[in-house]
């Protein structure tokens, strides 16, 4: 990917240099599992977390952290990057549509992390928090891509960014208030049915960025789209379950088959049209 000469984001908070004492809450590595199923590029883990553990507006103390390697800062630089392209490419789609396009926060940090949604730890992935407008990246994830999830390469993680970015999208086009609101009126089966459609727009959207961007700012190299389909299907809900419990569990989907993952990241690389990600109308998904 053909990022190095890219301008660098404003919007990124670099918390690596302090520690978060989170609470010590129950679940061990259940919890880690299941969060991973339920908040792995895009949900709110902070339930997973809180379940015994302190309110979320009680006091965080905080104390300094070394700071990144070599490695790790050329990565965050990347991050920023791909941050600043996402945002000229959606303030233009918006711009189109003759709205403007609130630019989100991306927060870099180690280990766990106090948001507007509560304490998270770094083993859930990355998410998007709808109440603050930040999507939160521990960098170790990277490192997990492409050992754990055997899916390396620079553009495959510009899709992990640009996945978060979309879930920002549905937010602000207020796609994300109702799906909650649907929710809280079905079943748990069909509530996990809901953010799987949201999870494949998001997909959809990250589609649409890359293909927007390989247009105006030409930013892929050989190789790189399949590394974003080799990511989107190493995340899909069977192929993490089946890692975790040795068996698939369908109506548990709360992010997509990989299939359906590739599927529809694939709709908005070939088209770069938002309005081709509605996942919501689309009867077979």
């Amino acid at each position: 990917m053909r990022w190095q000469l890219g301008r660098r984001s404003t919007n990124v908070e670099d918390r690596r240099g302090m520690r978060v004492s989170a609470p010590v809450v129950g679940g061990g590595i259940g919890a880690v599992i299941l969060s991973l199923l339920v908040a792995l590029l895009g949900g709110d883990p902070s339930a997973i977390w809180q379940q015994d553990g302190a309110p979320t507006d009680s006091p965080v103390p905080e104390s300094p952290q070394t700071r990144g390697t070599p490695a790790q800062d050329q990565m965050a630089d990347f991050v920023s990057v791909v941050l600043a392209d996402t945002e000229d490419t959606w303030s233009d789609v918006f711009r189109q549509s003759g709205e403007t396009y609130v630019e989100p926060k991306l927060v870099l940090y180690s280990d766990a992390v106090k948001s507007a949604c509560g304490f998270t730890r770094s083993a859930v992935g990355p998410f998007y928090c709808p109440q603050d407008q930040k999507v939160y990246i521990d960098l170790s994830f990277y490192r997990d891509l492409k050992n754990r999830y055997q899916a390396p390469g620079d553009f495959a993680q510009a899709y992990v960014v640009a996945h978060e970015i979309g879930h920002h999208v549905q937010n602000l086009l207020g796609i994300s208030d109702q799906v909650r609101s649907l929710q809280n009126r079905v079943d748990e089966a069909q509530g996990n049915q809901l953010s799987v459609r949201l999870e494949l727009q998001a997909d959809c959207f990250a589609g649409v960025w890359a293909n927007r961007a390989q247009k105006s700012r030409q930013i892929l190299e050989t190789g790189d789209v399949e590394e974003a389909l080799n990511a989107a299907s190493s995340i899909g809900d069977d192929r993490l379950q089946q890692q975790a419990r040795g068996y698939v569990v369908p109506e548990s989907f709360t992010h997509g088959s990989s299939a359906q993952r590739v599927r529809w990241f694939k709709q908005g690389l070939q088209t770069g049209d938002p309005q081709q990600c509605n996942t919501f109308a689309k009867t077979n998904i």
